[in-house]
């Protein structure tokens, strides 16, 4: 077994155990929210479509649903603190790959480097999170959380505008001298010149995600686990409001999936330049940025998690119908404030299911990093109805039936008010 041997109380651990865990994800935001511009360079690149693209999305988060229970398994024997940095050294080495088989123009390679990006991902998940959840009182856990996604946030804005920036200076310039290119020759030429450009930052990514390991290992955290079973595995059940939550955590990745990485793809059906997608995740992420801080003002100190989040769904919704009714910059521009929705829906539904699952934490938590698995199956469909239905007409229509579950879902937790853990988490106990 590992350092975390044993379980500890969810005392108060002072200010020092979140700055670092926020420095952890400021750091981890570096590699999550890339996905949106390198689906704009794996379709130049690689010269995809849609559905090709899409694919770099799919390998990210399928990753999850393959690898939560046994990443599970990996945590109880490290603990949680030692899982954190094990997952942390195997981010490194996806990243890693993924720079190394896109230089190369191995699109298989690349996509294998990122599901093994996404194994770390999960293993980091099953383990940061009930980390955080841990660290202080259930009540304020929503907050915890909306702090470690503010820092990761932050970082997400940066990570995009650095990366196209560094890899992408001249995507447009990079497409028309592809078009002009008068043989096979000389087109593979300006392809391998731009793939190549990924070497480096990749190289220095992993570099830093190993570092980061190993100074997590000295960093004096508190050791956590998730509370001990108290009874026979086969006498233990998830209440049907866990069983709920994790749905609604799948739904809700596709919609944060979709808002953030999703964006450059419908920018361009509405008829923005190649140079001006490359930012619209970053602009996703501000928009996130700063419902994270009205959230956390606001949860659950003056506003209940199920009015929160039936207010949150609200706002999607009346962002996408607008967007259907704008062409252009206007309709990019309402999705890009479906992130100002989409903040606190996570650091809501997360620490909700983790606590209702009483003595199933450990299987909540994994189910949880499962269902994350939703921003691999949204996009794909987004992209599979491109063709039959149209661009504009595929994404409103998934966003908008999804926020709509996720209302339905605040409507079920005000009908579970009279609950403790409902109650409790709702009140800021």
């Amino acid at each position: 077994m590992g350092g975390d041997q044993a379980s500890v109380g969810q005392g108060t651990y002072g200010r020092r155990p979140l700055m670092v865990m926020g420095g952890l994800f400021f750091v981890i935001g570096f590699v999550t929210w890339l996905n949106g511009p390198l689906i704009t360079f794996v379709q130049v690149a690689f010269g995809l479509g849609p559905v090709g693209a899409f694919l770099v999305p799919l390998c990210f988060y399928l990753s999850y649903l393959v690898c939560a229970f046994p990443a599970m398994a990996v945590a109880r024997w490290t603990g949680l603190r030692g899982g954190i940095s094990l997952a942390l050294a195997i981010m490194a080495g996806g990243t890693l790959l993924f720079g190394e088989c896109v230089g190369r123009l191995w699109y298989p390679g690349a996509l294998g480097g990122l599901s093994v990006l996404g194994a770390g991902l999960t293993l980091l998940q099953v383990t940061v999170n009930p980390y955080v959840t841990l660290l202080g009182a259930p009540g304020r856990a929503a907050g915890r959380i909306a702090i470690m996604g503010i820092a990761n946030k932050v970082s997400g804005i940066i990570a995009p505008v650095v990366f196209s920036l560094l890899v992408m200076p001249d995507i447009g310039g990079v497409v028309a001298r592809l078009a002009a290119a008068v043989d096979g020759g000389q087109r593979a030429g300006v392809l391998a010149a731009f793939a190549r450009a990924v070497v480096v930052p990749y190289r220095g990514l992993a570099l830093v995600l190993l570092l980061a390991a190993v100074g997590l290992r000295h960093a004096g955290l508190p050791a956590l686990c998730l509370p001990a079973p108290r009874m026979p595995a086969a006498m233990r059940r998830m209440p049907v409001r866990a069983w709920v939550g994790v749905g609604i955590v799948f739904v809700y990745v596709g919609v944060e999936v979709m808002a953030g990485d999703g964006i450059g793809l419908y920018g361009r059906g509405m008829g923005l330049s190649l140079g001006s997608v490359r930012f619209l995740t970053s602009l996703t992420l501000g928009a996130m940025l700063a419902g994270y801080g009205v959230g956390t003002l606001v949860v659950p100190a003056r506003c209940g998690v199920a009015r929160y989040l039936a207010g949150s769904a609200a706002l999607g919704i009346v962002l996408c119908l607008v967007a259907a009714c704008l062409q252009g910059a206007g309709s990019v521009a309402c999705i890009a404030l479906l992130g100002l929705a989409n903040a606190m829906m996570m650091p809501i539904v997360f620490p909700l299911v983790l606590h209702a699952a009483g003595d199933r934490q450990d299987r909540a938590a994994a189910l949880l990093v499962m269902a994350f698995s939703g921003g691999a199956v949204m996009p794909q469909v987004f992209a599979l109805l491109i063709g039959p239905v149209g661009m504009q007409v595929a994404f409103i229509g998934l966003m908008t039936g999804s926020y709509l579950l996720i209302g339905l879902y605040a409507l079920v937790l005000s009908a579970w008010a009279a609950h403790p853990v409902t109650k409790g988490l709702g009140s800021g106990a």
